[in-house]
């Protein structure tokens, strides 16, 4: 009986190979050898699955983008800040992806091709942000659309600094604190939100 093969299964692990790559070595230093001894496949193997880099960074963007949409929207917290602690570089898996995500934004500038992926994926952020907002903020209907729509480009603009400046000098951004300036900048939107409407 032939073995059952999950092909979908296997991108995913080459796409996360490829995020712990980029997180140790750089964007450029990693190879499609690299990211298939990371695997623990061929480059064969890989070439079955992916035709260039780009298409494996590509697969690599999506799978991040799905599991931190999957973290943000399937956590049992009713509260905002735990919900959107699941963005943060907080453990090892998730560094890896954040890590692999800024080594991605250098790359954007010089690609055409890296700069649209961008641009769709950071809208489908947004909407993501924006879905969890309106679940955890009751106080949410009440501001305008105008103020809705500062208050998510802020979120997201202060998570991705977070991520940002945890992957840059991770000593100096433990849980605890992501946590503490992720709650005191929620707090502070919340407060400006409410005076606005």
């Amino acid at each position: 009986m032939p073995k059952i093969v999950d092909h979908a299964r296997r991108r995913d692990e080459i796409a996360l190979a490829t995020c712990r790559v980029v997180a140790r070595h750089g964007f450029e230093q990693a190879t499609v050898v690299r990211i298939a001894r990371e695997a623990g496949y061929t480059t064969g193997m890989i070439a079955h699955y992916f035709d260039t880099k780009h298409d494996i960074v590509v697969a690599a963007l999506r799978l991040i983008q799905r599991r931190i949409e999957q973290r943000l929207e399937t956590s049992g917290h009713p509260e905002l800040l735990a919900v959107l602690t699941e963005a943060l570089p907080m453990d090892e898996v998730r560094f890896n992806e954040c890590a692999f995500w800024i080594a991605f934004w250098g790359q954007v500038g010089a690609d055409l091709r890296l700069k649209r992926i961008n641009g769709a994926l950071h809208r489908e952020y947004l909407r993501v942000f924006t879905r969890c907002l309106e679940r955890t903020l009751p106080q949410w209907q009440e501001w305008s659309a105008a103020t809705r729509e500062q208050v998510v480009r802020s979120v997201v603009t202060f998570v991705n600094g977070i991520t940002a400046s945890t992957v840059a000098n991770r000593g100096d951004w433990p849980a605890a604190r992501q946590v503490g300036q992720l709650r005191l900048q929620l707090q502070m939107l919340q407060d400006w939100a409410g005076r606005v409407g």
